[in-house]
């Protein structure tokens, strides 16, 4: 363990973000940079003999949190990194994305607040990078065996890079013209820098995984024909059909799925536009979802210079203390402010949207919303809150339903899905089509990047046994395992 006094001296902090005023000019990650190693190994130290480690429960990856906190008080920064790569491919992508369910399982947490599980990982990654102790890990035989991998995501490439390393010949087929799936064009330049994948991505190339660009199978190519040609297939396509807002004036002009709107905004800083084709430059923005991807419309408003920014959520506004039907160690529902927030906008709660209203050349212009409330457990309309606000450009933000069923992947492979409209799955994470397995969203629906990553990986034990019989890769998680929730 750590210091056994820490969490007595020494109170929580965290990594100090950038002015407002500054950070809203540029598209640059919003924390100060290297604010973070001179207090880690303090903050690593409030990690306590607790007996029975519960962030262990929060986190799906079995994260070895204790031992790195403890190498990371010590500032062992090779040890530190290698028991974080035991267990997750890729700590730099949750560190900075994960809404860190270890955190809200921590024991400390009971009565103080947590250690800074998020921000300790984090340090390690970075660190490990800088010193050059994140190196290729090609393997030491080849098994002969080919695996193609649908989708780049966090759970396509956890399974490529496990599969690599077991031996396996791997190709990663991504729809979109680059690797990376919505870590490359779903999140915010702001919230995690590109360059974080692309040396990844390195990485794995030196480790020998292909990558293929600009192919949809379904669509570019047939899914049966691509079954044939490897030895195995892992879907790892995600769960991208949107959630749509069917109200008067949805088609109007100006009202876009976040995920029509962001990687625009993404591209711009890759270099492909000078100017996104969707901006919120000089517009009175809405954003429909109070999620974090609604967040990270609202981070990527201000940075395009909106006149206003809104952001409505349905549900009630969370309180800021753990309410009492979400008891430790569950991960609970509160109200968070996360850097776009503070950089201004106003969020509003317990709201609907009954309809759009647009001028004569078809343009969005005012977004009408009615108060609303749970009346017997149902949600109702309070009359007399009818009013309409301001709307040039509605992003709608408000989760995912499912996989991509039109593309034809579905069709063609002939798979079967649950109740919910997801892949079905066996315990090895296989399809009812031999040798086609599911990891990530497109099995599980939409989730977390831990879950994510934690589900490439048990993917990948199902696929290496698969092709040899047996396998000694990890697995964390069962397809069934669920969220530590009330």
């Amino acid at each position: 363990m750590a210091d056994p006094k820490g969490f007595l001296n020494h109170g929580r902090e965290v990594a100090k973000t950038r002015p407002v005023g500054e950070r809203v000019r540029d598209w640059n990650e919003v924390y100060v940079p290297g604010s973070l190693l001179p207090i880690i190994s303090q903050q690593a130290s409030r990690c306590m003999d607790c007996g029975i480690p519960f962030c262990h429960n929060g986190c799906p990856l079995g994260n070895l949190i204790p031992e790195w906190n403890d190498y990371a008080y010590r500032e062992d920064w090779q040890a530190a990194q290698e028991r974080l790569h035991a267990t997750n491919n890729f700590p730099e992508f949750t560190g900075r994305l994960c809404p860190a369910p270890c955190e809200s399982a921590c024991v400390l947490g009971i009565n103080q607040p947590a250690v800074t599980i998020k921000n300790v990982e984090v340090s390690i990654i970075d660190k490990a990078w800088e010193t050059g102790d994140v190196a290729p890990q090609a393997p030491e035989r080849l098994s002969g065996k080919t695996v193609a991998v649908i989708g780049s995501g966090p759970a396509g490439l956890a399974a490529a890079q496990q599969l690599t390393r077991a031996g396996h010949t791997v190709a990663v087929y991504e729809r979109a013209d680059r690797i990376g799936g919505l870590l490359r064009y779903g999140i915010p330049e702001f919230k995690m820098e590109k360059r974080h994948i692309n040396r990844r991505i390195e990485q794995m190339r030196a480790e020998g995984t292909k990558f293929r660009t600009g192919v949809e199978i379904g669509r570019d190519m047939d899914a049966m024909k691509l079954r044939k040609r490897y030895d195995a297939v892992v879907i790892a396509a995600g769960a991208t059909i949107s959630r749509d807002l069917p109200v008067p004036g949805r088609d109007l002009n100006g009202i876009h799925f976040a995920m029509e709107y962001l990687p625009l905004a993404n591209k711009v800083q890759e270099g492909d536009f000078v100017a996104p084709p969707i901006t919120a430059e000089g517009k009175h923005v809405v954003v429909i979802g109070g999620g974090d991807t609604g967040a990270d419309c609202v981070g990527t408003a201000h940075r395009q210079g909106a006149a206003s920014v809104t952001q409505l959520e349905i549900m009630p506004k969370p309180g800021e203390d753990r309410a009492p039907h979400q008891p430790w160690p569950t991960f609970p529902m509160l109200y968070k402010v996360t850097s776009a927030h503070e950089e201004g906008g106003e969020r509003v709660y317990s709201v609907s949207t009954t309809h759009f209203e647009g001028d004569e050349d078809g343009n969005v212009q005012f977004l009408h919303l009615v108060e609303v409330e749970f009346v017997d457990g149902k949600l109702t309309q309070k009359p007399g809150t009818e009013r309409k606000i301001p709307a040039q450009l509605v992003t709608l933000a408000m989760g995912f339903t499912g996989t991509d069923r039109e593309n034809g992947l579905v069709a063609q492979f002939a798979l079967e899905l649950d109740e919910r409209g997801n892949i079905a799955r066996d315990a090895d994470f296989q399809t009812n089509v031999p040798g086609v397995f599911v990891a990530g969203d497109a099995g599980r629906g939409q989730s977390l990047i831990v879950w994510a990553i934690a589900e490439g990986r048990s993917a990948a034990r199902g696929v290496d046994r698969f092709l040899t019989g047996a396998s000694d890769l990890p697995a964390p998680i069962r397809p069934t395992d669920r969220a530590l929730t009330v």
